[in-house]
């Protein structure tokens, strides 16, 4: 008798261990679409032998639990790609609105790496004026001319205010973009920390057993590193929670998330800056963005569109500069404001009418300052002899915009390639984590089969002790 109900026994225990495996095949093929879900293998193990007065008997199989196929490094791969992909991304994104900022058409080809500019931007407003001053050499009496220029200088210097507010309002758009994304980076980071501690309580008696937490908690990671770059290590003492890190601008270390606590990240009201207050408790100091969203937008803000700017403000000062100087070498009456020489600031002197403009020093035909305006367009400049560009207005312009499409072709191409890296890592991992409904059918078959024999065996041993009772009356 005792055979029998040790052999039932056994084939409950067997039962149990295949109804678990078809749970768990049924919770990975409803998962087959979630990016997130790594896939999860029932452990079923041998329960050993001990001996009897019939021999050595089988106390047969249980399941022991369910894990999770993560391989930690390519998990940890898989969120420094995503965080370099968003941070060209965010660059990407922030380098073609400042281009369309710029008003200027960029023609790229690949036999020519200077490029032209074209459209109706500061390149051509630049040269309008010239040629205006050119036609007003031609016929210094002229009022018609003396409208049309002022009227092509006014046009010019609201192509340079209009040019320097849309790339001051990238800037600010940059700005408000790093505020949103501190935020969203402070509520992951709490997040985590969460996760971290309900991980902790959940696989006291059960390591590794937190699975849905693991996925919730890598999910989480994942979307923290599209913000900002970071490094994950294990927690010391602790089996099933993990340490996040980054570094400040002096190379230290700082604990974003440590045990169950999260630091916190602040910015002033412009955002120059982002600190960090250490997870537990500690200094704050100013975080070093290596990757993610908030490093392209710091990137576009204060290195790409700050250099930009500067270099029309440099083009509008050395033509303020170049035209008043010719225009009147006193300055008591120059043809543009003296005290407007950055791109937002410049303007024609408002004293400057159609019957003030003078064309020239002597007599009423005299075109020698309208000439010596236009000729102008052809001055080579050199910052090394104390002007604010280098070359001709229109190479300043030209390598000015060129230089900036330039970069953008440049993160194109970055991004292109980072793509393909980050598509590769990860389909290294689905290949370890992913959901196969193949795999997953096949197992299904092989867990419903041997439920079926277990069920079986039950029925075999509810016979035979059907017998037994029925032989004993």
């Amino acid at each position: 008798m005792s055979g029998l109900f040790a052999s039932l026994n056994n084939a409950v225990n067997a039962l149990g261990a295949q109804q678990m495996g078809l749970e768990t095949a049924g919770k990975n093929m409803a998962n087959v679409n979630n990016p997130n879900y790594a896939r999860e293998r029932v452990v079923i193990n041998s329960l050993g032998t001990v001996m009897t007065s019939s021999g050595p008997q089988s106390l047969g199989v249980q399941a022991q639990g369910v894990e999770q196929l993560r391989d930690s490094i390519l998990d940890q791969q898989v969120v420094r790609e995503t965080s370099i992909s968003s941070q060209l991304t965010s660059l990407q994104s922030g380098l073609q609105n400042a281009q369309a900022g710029l008003g200027e058409t960029l023609n790229l080809t690949t036999a020519s790496s200077t490029g032209s500019t074209g459209g109706h931007g500061l390149a051509e407003s630049l040269s309008n004026l010239f040629t205006s001053f050119s036609s007003l050499a031609a016929n210094p009496t002229d009022v018609g001319q003396r409208q049309s220029l002022l009227q092509t200088a006014g046009t010019l210097t609201d192509q340079f205010q209009l040019t320097d507010t849309r790339l001051s309002q990238v800037q600010d758009d940059q700005t408000t973009r790093i505020k949103s994304d501190v935020d969203s980076s402070n509520s992951l980071l709490t997040q985590i920390a969460s996760l971290n501690t309900q991980i902790s309580q959940f696989e006291v008696n059960n390591p590794g057993g937190a699975v849905d937490l693991r996925d919730s908690r890598q999910t989480d990671l994942e979307s923290l590193a599209q913000k900002m770059g970071f490094e994950t290590r294990p927690q010391p003492g602790a089996a099933g929670q993990i340490q996040v890190y980054t570094k400040d601008t002096s190379g230290n270390q700082i604990l974003l998330v440590n045990n169950g606590s999260a630091a916190t990240l602040s910015y002033d009201a412009n955002a120059t800056a982002i600190t960090a207050t250490p997870a537990g408790g500690g200094a704050a100091a100013t975080v070093a963005f290596s990757s993610g969203s908030i490093k392209g937008e710091f990137d576009t803000r204060d290195t790409y569109v700050a250099q930009l700017r500067s270099n029309i403000d440099s083009m509008a000062k050395q033509l303020v500069t170049s035209v008043n100087h010719i225009y009147d070498p006193s300055g008591t009456n120059t043809f543009f404001d003296p005290t407007g020489t950055t791109a937002g600031t410049i303007q024609v002197n408002p004293s400057v009418t159609a019957s003030t403009l003078i064309a020239g020093t002597g007599s009423a035909g005299d075109n020698s300052i309208a000439l010596g305006i236009s000729n102008l367009a052809n001055q080579n400049f050199s910052t090394t002899g104390g002007d604010a560009i280098d070359g001709t207005f229109s190479q300043f312009v030209n390598n000015t915009v060129t230089g900036f499409g330039q970069t953008l072709s440049g993160v194109n191409s970055q991004l292109t390639d980072q793509q393909s890296i980050q598509s590769m890592v990860t389909s290294q991992r689905d290949a370890v984590s992913g959901v196969s409904l193949d795999e997953e059918t096949t197992d299904l078959m092989k867990y419903q089969r041997a439920y079926q024999a277990s069920a079986r065996v039950i029925s075999t041993i509810n016979t035979l002790l059907n017998t037994v009772v029925t032989l004993g009356q």
